[in-house]
Parts: C-alpha cells; structure tokens; sequence
C-alpha cells in the first residue's frame, strides 16, 4: 500500500496509547531504568522512555524469545506423546517506539527463519506484532545506519512510523502497512489531516562511514587475512555483541527431562562462543577466538549478501556499546574496507 501521511498532536499520543490498550493490545516499549533503556510492557503511558538513543538490546525478543519452549513431550506405555506449543495463546503485541535501525531487523530475521524451512513459531509470533516505530532526531558515535543502506527515518520494518517535528513539537505519522492502518482505525480523530511535511530536517545527521559493497568483495579474499587475528584479540568471547543485536539468530534446542516427561527449549546461542561449533568427537573447526570473529563479519556482511540478499547490520551501534573490551564493529569494518588484499 502507498504510505499515507498524516499529524499526530503531541497529547494525542497518550490518547493513542490509552486507546490501544483499551482494544486488548499488549504495548512494549522502551523503559529506562537505572541509566539504561530495555523494551519493557508498559501499563500506562509515563512508563515509555523518550529521550534515549538506543535501547540496550533490541526489540527482537518479542518474535524470538532469548528462552522459548517449542513442544512438550511424555513418554509411556503406549509410546512418545507429543504436544506443539499453541500459537493462538501468543498476545497481540504493539511495539511502541523502536528505531529505524531495529525495525528494519525484522527483514533480516524473517530472511534467515525462512531461508530453507518457514519457522511457524517465529512467523506466528511475528505476525501478532504491530511495530509503532519513531525516526531518530540524535545519534552518537556508534550510530552508522547510513553506512548500510538505512537511515534515521526509514520506514522499513515499521507500521506506523512517526517523526518528531521539532524538540517540543508535533509528530508526523506516516501509515505504511494494514497494520498501521488498522491502528489509526481504532482512533481515527487522533490522525489529523496536514502530514505534508518534509522531515528530513527533523532527523539526526549520520554520516556514511563506509562502503559495504566494498567490504564484501574483500572479505572475498580474505579468509585466511591475518587482519582476523589483529581485530580479536581483545575478544573475550562473551557474546555480548550477539545478544544485543537484533538480526543475530543463533540459537541452541535443549531437552529439560523431568523423568518420563519434559519440554524442548530453543534458546539463544552466539557463533562467537567456544562451544557453538565444538563437535562430539572434540573436535572443533572454529579453535580460536579469530575464527570465530571472521565467522561473525563474514556472516554479515558476505554470507548473507550472497544467500539471502539482506545483509546483517542495521548500523544501530550496539555491539560497540555493549562490549566490555571495546570492540568497536564501525572501526573494524573500516579497517576491512581499507585492508590491501
């Protein structure tokens, strides 16, 4: 559908929260706490944050829970019993206020959960999410969304995208989905007709840091790079930089038993932790610490390209926030581009 435009007053939005939550909707949003920002259920409007730039983590823990429980199973007598999990039991989710850097994560995993298999749970999930994005009026140092094809007011990924206009102003609302349009349904008085407004001038200025065409056709040739073991060395292997990310899906299955019964749990996982590719026999083609960096870059920025069309960085920055040995993604990757191979 074409993306219609329209204003939203500055107390309308109250009202559109107080409305939402009136329809039956579940809202998360960002909550600080504590010097940090995380997605949290909000129950009334005064629980949203505003004025941050990122959250910590991202928001893709509603559609890919960190811990998810996939089936339950018994065993007896007459054999192996096996229960699903019921996907009419997910809650229909408004997820309020996200940035542009994480709405477009939902292309991303929805490229790799439906590469070769339709993950049923995770497009379930998915499809009971409403995303409410709002466009990024300030950045830091760690921002570069500009740097692989996004931008502080993209629409990608969000059904409703809204724009602040000005410190203490208005917001623009642009509707891009069914969705979206069916939010502005439930309380059509607070979508004012006067959206016609540039808000390029109203978005944080981030500029381009590097080329990622660039990028990948070195990582063509540099597989064996000693550039791998310079950028890890710092590496701890915490995984920090995975979890926080929202286009990382690495994930672990795990039986819990409880003698003849038990469940199945999908749970996160990082291609940078030691025992991710340690084999049974002991084993493991990924021995060090550079490996498994090269694995993390080459995923983004090669792998996917070239299998799934996407890449897998949004620019949001917070692998670099996050990391306890300041590694910072902006400039390695920089490095890689101007690497001589």
């Amino acid at each position: 559908m074409n993306i219609e435009r329209r204003l939203v007053r500055k107390g309308s939005l109250e009202k559109l929260f107080d409305v939402l939550k009136e329809n039956g909707r579940n809202i998360v949003g960002p909550s600080e706490k504590n010097g940090k920002t995380s997605f949290k259920k909000a129950g009334k409007f005064s629980d949203l944050a505003s004025d941050h730039i990122q959250t910590t983590q991202s928001s893709k823990e509603v559609a890919f829970p960190r811990s998810e429980k996939i089936l339950d199973y018994s065993r007896s007598a007459d054999g192996m019993s096996v229960k699903g999990i019921e996907i009419s039991e997910m809650p229909e989710i408004i997820l309020w206020g996200i940035r542009p850097c994480d709405a477009t994560g939902w292309g991303e995993l929805g490229a790799i959960f439906n590469w070769d298999y339709k993950d049923e749970i995770y497009n379930n999930r998915l499809s009971k999410v409403a995303v409410i994005g709002i466009s990024c009026a300030k950045a830091d140092e760690f921002c570069f969304c500009t740097s692989v094809g996004g931008n502080p007011g993209n629409t990608e990924g969000s059904d409703i995208l809204l724009t602040k206009l000005g410190e203490d102003g208005d917001y623009l609302a642009e509707i891009i989905t069914e969705k979206g349009s069916s939010i502005m349904a439930m309380a059509p008085a607070l979508f004012e007709e006067g959206g016609q407004i540039e808000k390029e001038k109203y978005l944080a200025d981030i500029a381009v840091k590097f080329d990622r065409e660039a990028i990948r056709k070195n990582l063509d040739k540099m597989f064996e790079s000693e550039e791998w073991i310079r950028q890890s060395l710092r590496c701890i292997g915490c995984g920090a930089c995975a979890y926080v990310c929202p286009t990382c899906a690495c994930f672990d299955i795990q039986d819990e038993a409880h003698g003849k019964s038990g469940s199945r749990v999908r749970c996160w996982d990082s291609c940078g932790f030691s025992l991710f590719t340690l084999h049974t026999s002991g084993h493991n083609p990924r021995e060090v610490q550079s490996q498994r960096w090269r694995q993390r870059i080459m995923h983004k920025f090669a792998y996917m390209p070239d299998r799934l069309s996407v890449y897998g960085c949004t620019g949001c920055g917070r692998c670099s926030r996050a990391c306890p040995v300041d590694m910072n993604i902006l400039e390695h990757l920089t490095s890689i581009q101007e690497a001589a191979v």
